[in-house]
């Protein structure tokens, strides 16, 4: 046979196809180069397999690289083509090259490599070292970091879509959200009349949620506070207390009618029984102005105490973080106006704390992160970019998107949420000083904070289950590609990886306990197993369960109207109206979290894999044993839920999102 037989393969997709020129080379194992330019009248169909003969009877080398450039056809439109794959057949060898992307003629040459999945020290070919060092060359200078907000991590420098390109970038198609009863408020700039008006809205929007009709029913009892701290929508901040902070005004004498008969506030706190919400990064953060009124923020300070049963239940609220006459401690033997403000006060500063910190920074936030890290610092070739990005693409458009609506002038947060443009920044920065590593790892986190023994801490027992499924799976990717600590410490691309996210994306604070190198298979596997856990099992925890405790306004105020009260005893039941957020704000918000709380029609679960290189050998059985495992974590949950009053449903492996993709 003479020459190369070389087919190239377009993707099925109605609109994979081009008019464009298509120019082929193939680079030899020696580095030889043999050229040809697809024929003019062909066109690049759909679904279509194109065969041309490149080279001469002395081109015998093995093909190390394919390069591709399109070239637009004059007199026709320049559309991006979708090449599936390259199959270069000489003699009695066949070898096929992936591509299974998007290109453009603005990308300039694309190389393709036929090999699997490869780490640097395994090279042997120096054509395919330079081809490693090329992309990401050419990856570092199209993706840049920008600095989002000082003490906060950087993201990628992109104003806009655009500069994305097809293969960073997604459609998600929409499951159809009903915002009907929602529309039409925008112009109303006055407060809720009474708590029968809020409902008219609430029944018309959430009659057919049974969870927030959960919440309207039960969001002034103490037990009902209490569960949502566990299973709600920001379960991360409640804590176990061996002793009460200094600056709680807190005395046993103060607690003691609800504590347990015979027991006390010392005996309560060594058998783990106290617990407390502590929202002291909110201190100092600059309240919004909404419809030209100041809103106000505190930082609370919440004790709970667990029952015999599991059952929390707050036992003491104080608004602010200073102790003083005018900051009371309110109890629920108080005026029971005192006590539900006190409450609300709370819910509010947890409204705050879960939009911008637990969602936003925790999930979106470290998810971009990595991504421009991967993007830059491994090729695609690499095994560790192969398994992340799946989980990590999306987080660039969404978050582009976000910083250009949401976090934008004349966004929600500037239109109706009490932490507004100002309080953006201040907020994150004062989360991103207290945060650490341990606080993104389930195990490490859950058994800190006292939850890991709480019988009806839902989400807690379901993130631990899907943690240690992604990290069984984690493991065993990471052992199939590296065969000692050795060869961790060895990878050079990894190496630069880490470092890349713990100087741009941890600030280089060594105090955070994020790691800056790997020494071991197991601290990588951690490290991974984090980083998919946050991208996709935590995202569902704290977004898709948003609308359900928010769609009942008055049980998460995104903003308070009046200042904190500085005394007992003056606020009567109508005067709670007057804290809430205007009709308008309200509003807003809801329909927010209705976008934000819906799947996407073309929903991908956990673990479920599009991308070829996940269907064939080692991958395949891997991602069969994950799926496996995952779909017995949802069948326990299922039966489990079908016998609660009200089911924690969000952990469930059927309904975590694969990637932060709204």
């Amino acid at each position: 046979m003479e020459g190369y037989h070389v087919t190239i393969r377009t993707a099925a997709p109605a609109l994979a196809g081009s008019y464009s020129i298509l120019h082929v080379s193939l680079i030899s194992i020696q580095g030889r180069i043999v050229s040809a330019v697809l024929d003019a009248e062909s066109h690049l169909l759909p679904g279509s397999a194109c065969t041309i003969l490149m080279g001469g009877s002395d081109d015998v080398e093995q093909v190390a690289l394919v390069r591709l450039r399109l070239e637009a056809r004059p007199g026709f439109p320049e559309l991006d083509w979708h090449c599936q794959t390259v199959e270069v057949n000489h003699g009695p060898q066949v070898q096929v090259f992936p591509c299974h992307r998007w290109l453009r003629a603005a990308d300039g040459d694309v190389e393709l490599r036929c090999e699997d999945a490869c780490l640097l020290n395994m090279e042997a070919l120096q054509v395919l070292i330079g081809h490693r060092a090329q992309e990401l060359s050419r990856r570092q200078q199209h993706i840049r970091w920008q600095t989002f907000a000082e003490g906060v991590p950087h993201c990628v420098d992109m104003q806009s879509l655009q500069p994305l390109g097809p293969n960073l970038s997604y459609t998600r198609q929409s499951p159809g959200t009903n915002l009907h009863y929602l529309m039409g408020f925008a112009e109303r700039k006055e407060p809720w009349r009474s708590f029968k008006e809020i409902e008219c809205l609430f029944l018309h929007n959430g009659s057919g949620n049974p969870v927030a009709m959960y919440v309207w029913s039960h969001w002034r009892e103490d037990a009902f506070f209490g569960y949502q701290c566990l299973n709600g929508c920001n379960p991360l901040l409640v804590r176990q207390i061996r002793s009460i902070p200094a600056n709680l005004s807190v005395t046993p004498e103060l607690v003691q009618p609800f504590l347990p008969e015979g027991s006390s506030l010392e005996l309560e706190l060594e058998t783990g029984k106290v617990f407390l919400l502590d929202y002291e990064v909110l201190e100092g953060v600059p309240p919004n102005i909404i419809n030209g009124k100041q809103q106000h923020l505190t930082a609370p300070l919440c004790l709970l105490h667990a029952g015999p049963d599991g059952t929390l239940k707050p036992i003491a609220i104080q608004l602010q973080q200073k102790p003083a006459t005018e900051n009371p401690v309110f109890l629920p033997s108080d005026p029971q106006p005192d006590w539900l403000l006190a409450k609300m006060w709370t819910r509010c500063a947890d409204f705050q704390c879960h939009q911008l910190i637990s969602h936003f920074l925790h999930t979106h936030l470290l998810g971009e992160v990595c991504c421009i890290a991967t993007l830059r610092q491994l090729p695609e070739v690499h095994p560790i970019h192969r398994l992340l990005m799946p989980h990590i693409r999306s987080s660039l458009q969404i978050n582009i998107q976000a910083r250009a609506s949401l976090l934008a002038p004349n966004g929600v947060f500037d239109r109706a949420i009490g932490c507004g443009l100002k309080a953006i920044p201040v907020l994150l920065a004062h989360a991103m000083a207290r945060l650490r590593y341990d606080t993104l790892c389930v195990p490490e986190d859950l058994k800190a904070r006292g939850l890991d023994s709480l019988p009806n801490c839902y989400y807690a027992q379901d993130a631990l289950k899907v943690w240690n499924a992604l990290n069984r799976f984690v493991t065993k990717w990471v052992d199939v590609y590296y065969h000692s600590n050795t060869e961790v410490q060895e990878d050079s691309e990894l190496q630069s990886w880490i470092k890349e996210i713990f100087t741009k994306g941890f600030l280089g604070k060594a105090e955070s306990g994020m790691p800056q190198s790997f020494e071991s298979k197991e601290e990588l596997s951690k490290f991974i197993t984090m980083v998919i856990f946050s991208s996709s099992a935590l995202h569902a925890a704290v977004n898709f369960s948003q609308l359900d405790f928010n769609l009942w306004m008055p049980n998460c105020p995104a903003s308070m109207s009046r200042p904190p009260p500085q005394s007992k005893g003056l606020v009567r039941e109508d005067d709670l109206m007057t804290f809430l957020p205007e009709v308008n704000a309200t509003c807003s918000v809801l329909t927010t979290l209705t976008l934000l709380s819906q799947p996407a029609a073309n929903f991908v679960p956990l673990c479920q894999y599009r991308e070829p290189y996940f269907s064939n050998g080692a991958h395949y059985r891997l991602v069969e044993e994950v799926q496996s495992d995952l779909r017995a974590i949802a069948e326990e949950i299922s039966e489990r839920n079908s016998k609660m009053e009200l089911p924690y449903p969000y952990l469930s492996p059927l309904l975590i999102e694969n990637s932060v993709a709204i």
